[in-house]
């Protein structure tokens, strides 16, 4: 097997609560290879979530190490995620994360200005075109329906053309129609920049267009398949 683009190994997360201590993640091994898209998909609190944060580097597994694009991100400091992430991986959340205060332009822009690239703006205005905003640059998101503010967080997490794309149930807040479109920008996205798309998702529809899929259960991968029923 070549070098896979992500690859978890015995990834343990514990976290602190007011009943003692709660394991969320029970000793995961996984990988992601280049250009694949893999699911995560499972019951509520199965770890899905977390999982797919321990991958971007925004939590820290209590054990284990995660590698991504041959990096320790284990070994890595915030400040250093933050530069690889920022160089790297997209992100795309089921509650849009966008700024109220900036159009969405300054929203996919930002990121860009962050990174030091010289047309930042340009870029922007670009991956709002290929999502298909091209005439909603300049408004902000309380003026924007939530299939618009879900187009402006993936023209966001597009814009750097990211190696990774990771995306928490991005359809889970969009009625069906909207949320097929953005199924098919999702796709779109990774095929146009060759991303690594890892998504978390209960849609069936969603999760068949994967090219594999992990289920997850109380903390652990309960199978693994090329499609969701193989991995139930």
């Amino acid at each position: 097997m070549p070098d896979p683009v992500l690859s978890l190994d015995t990834v343990r997360l514990s976290l602190r609560s007011n009943a003692g201590e709660v394991e969320i993640l029970r000793g995961l091994s996984a990988h992601a290879e280049r250009g694949e898209t893999l699911g995560l998909i499972g019951p509520s609190g199965s770890g899905k979530s977390s999982l797919l944060m321990i991958m971007g580097g925004l939590e820290r597994a209590t054990s284990g190490r995660v590698h991504a694009l041959g990096q320790d991100l284990t070994a890595m400091n915030e400040d250093a995620l933050a530069r690889f992430r920022r160089a790297h991986m997209g992100i795309v959340f089921q509650s849009f994360h966008l700024i109220p205060t900036m159009t969405a332009l300054e929203n996919v822009a930002t990121p860009l200005e962050l990174a030091g690239h010289k047309d930042a703006f340009g870029r922007a205005a670009e991956e709002l075109d290929a999502v298909g905003l091209d005439k909603r640059k300049d408004h902000y998101p309380a003026q924007m329906s939530g299939g618009e503010q879900q187009r402006v967080a993936l023209a966001r997490a597009a814009a750097p053309r990211p190696d990774i794309l990771l995306a928490d149930e991005p359809t889970g807040n969009l009625d069906g129609a909207t949320g097929e479109a953005i199924m098919d920008l999702l796709f779109g996205l990774r095929d146009r920049h060759g991303a690594t798309l890892v998504l978390v998702t209960h849609a069936p529809e969603l999760t068949r267009r994967c090219d594999r899929v992990i289920r997850l259960e109380d903390g652990r991968i309960a199978g693994e398949g090329a499609t969701a029923e193989a991995a139930e």
